[in-house]
């Protein structure tokens, strides 16, 4: 049976918020003054974080909502929210009585973006409804619409797979290499640290220079070489390369022959 909160004068009742990051990592913290079990996680006591008005609307339109806090409490780092670790992570808000541990879940979303001044941080949060407004009409493109390895790709991500050691590292230029055979598979591939202070973080491959990997994300000082990574090769969504390195041509997302819009200012030329 669900609990009925503010049903008496005087009620047991406290805000939670629980984080799910995209590297695994779930957080959970309440506005009561001592941490609350509930749900298989441990509610972190945070008074310092105040969440604003929810506003919930029966239309299609998006339930925004927004999360203040201090980053005093050891879980929340600045470093984590300056390298991106809550970058699209999954929030859900709602109240919950501190003595029994029932909880209600008034509010679920993701963390759209991130602010940090003066100690503080602040997290604009975008509702689930936001993906009813997604057009989930595909557009004739030369290239493959699919993202490698999905479901319209059909290739296994478990074939284009590495574990790999990193073996230099330049940070100025961002720039990592593995020990592989061909680095140039990984080209527009993605790179998922297991070892070092970015462990959970991924990052695009947007080039590759000799041996190296040049990844669109900084590198931590703290990661060297011999932590280890795990690769995935990259396509550059073209119809030669789908048939040719792939031989998936069959599944190709796109329409390579199809006339551009510059065939429109084509006219008769005499000759």
């Amino acid at each position: 049976m669900t609990r009925i909160f503010f049903d008496r004068p005087l009620d047991t009742v406290a805000t939670f918020w629980r984080v799910h990051r995209r590297d695994g990592v779930a957080l959970a913290f309440t506005t009561h003054d001592r941490d609350i079990w509930a749900d298989g996680l441990l509610h972190r006591a945070g008074p310092g974080m105040v969440p604003s008005a929810i506003r919930r609307t029966v239309d299609f339109s998006d339930d925004a909502a927004e999360i203040e806090g201090a980053l005093s409490h050891g879980m929340i780092t600045e470093s984590d929210l300056a390298s991106g670790r809550y970058d699209g992570a999954r929030v859900a808000v709602g109240a919950i009585d501190w003595e029994t541990g029932a909880a209600e879940i008034l509010y679920r979303g993701t963390i759209e973006s991130v602010g940090r001044e003066s100690g503080s941080f602040t997290a604009r949060l975008r509702s689930a409804k936001a993906v009813l407004a997604r057009d989930t009409i595909p557009r004739t493109s030369p290239g493959c619409r699919a993202r490698f390895c999905d479901r319209g790709c059909t290739l296994s991500p478990a074939r284009f797979t590495h574990r790999a050691i990193a073996t230099a590292i330049d940070r100025d230029a961002d720039r990592v290499s593995f020990a592989v055979a061909d680095p140039t598979r990984f080209a527009e591939g993605e790179v998922r640290w297991v070892d070092g202070p970015q462990t959970g973080l991924s990052a695009t491959v947007i080039a590759v220079d000799g041996d190296g990997l040049v990844l669109d994300r900084a590198i931590d000082p703290g990661t060297v070489p011999g932590h280890r990574a795990i690769l995935r090769e990259g396509c550059d969504h073209t119809i030669a390369t789908c048939a040719a390195r792939f031989a998936n041509a069959v599944n190709f997302q796109g329409e390579p022959h199809l006339p551009g819009n510059d065939l429109l200012t084509h006219y008769p030329m005499p000759r």
